[in-house]
């Protein structure tokens, strides 16, 4: 029986940067304060969709969802802490924009909520999929936390589609929008 040998190369985070490119600590907190306003933001759009739907069949799924991003955002403020890194400067405007965005497309119906849900989690998904290709070895503990949540966010699209978010009235341009406010409040969060 030949065996072959699989060969592993090492990377450490931030290795290869280039003048101007984030330092490695750069890099580190803009990851973990856009991550912890992400979490902060979806609980509060998971809330204001609860406050509207938490007499439908809906309820357990959103209950179920929010609680899984409750997880999330205490690790990443547990993150924040450890790290010594400033939270976003944004969460009084998430906060209030995200219960709205929640609050508002359930009021368009359980399957326009559904469809918000699935076009932030597309977004997240992506985000945390381009984190993972930035970590390196040496934040193996950072990246294994980033990956489990990734999986999370995946499950949390993949139910929102499987409870008619194609179905929305609008669906196109309310996903698009939600996508393009998903990414600018990452932009914007990951800065301030």
């Amino acid at each position: 029986m030949n065996k072959s040998k699989v060969l592993t190369s090492s990377k450490t985070t931030a290795e290869g940067r280039l003048p101007g490119d984030l330092t490695r600590e750069q890099l580190l907190e803009r990851i973990i304060r856009v991550d912890h306003a992400g979490e902060f933001g979806a609980v509060r759009i998971y809330e204001g969709q609860y406050a509207v739907l938490k007499n439908t069949d809906q309820r357990d799924t959103i209950a179920h969802m929010k609680e899984q991003e409750e997880v999330h955002r205490e690790k990443f403020e547990q993150l924040l802490a450890e790290r010594r890194v400033r939270p976003t400067l944004l969460s009084p405007i998430w906060s209030v924009a995200g219960f709205a965005l929640g609050a508002g497309t359930a009021l368009l119906g359980k399957e326009a909520a559904m469809a918000c849900t699935e076009a932030v989690e597309e977004v997240i998904d992506e985000h945390y999929q381009h984190q993972l290709e930035q970590l390196g070895d040496d934040e193996s503990e950072l990246k294994e936390t980033i990956q489990k949540f990734r999986e999370e966010e995946i499950e949390h699209r993949d139910t929102a589609r499987a409870n008619g978010a194609a179905d929305a009235p609008g669906y196109e341009i309310l996903t698009s929008a939600v996508k393009t406010g998903s990414k600018l409040a990452i932009w914007l969060s990951s800065r301030i």
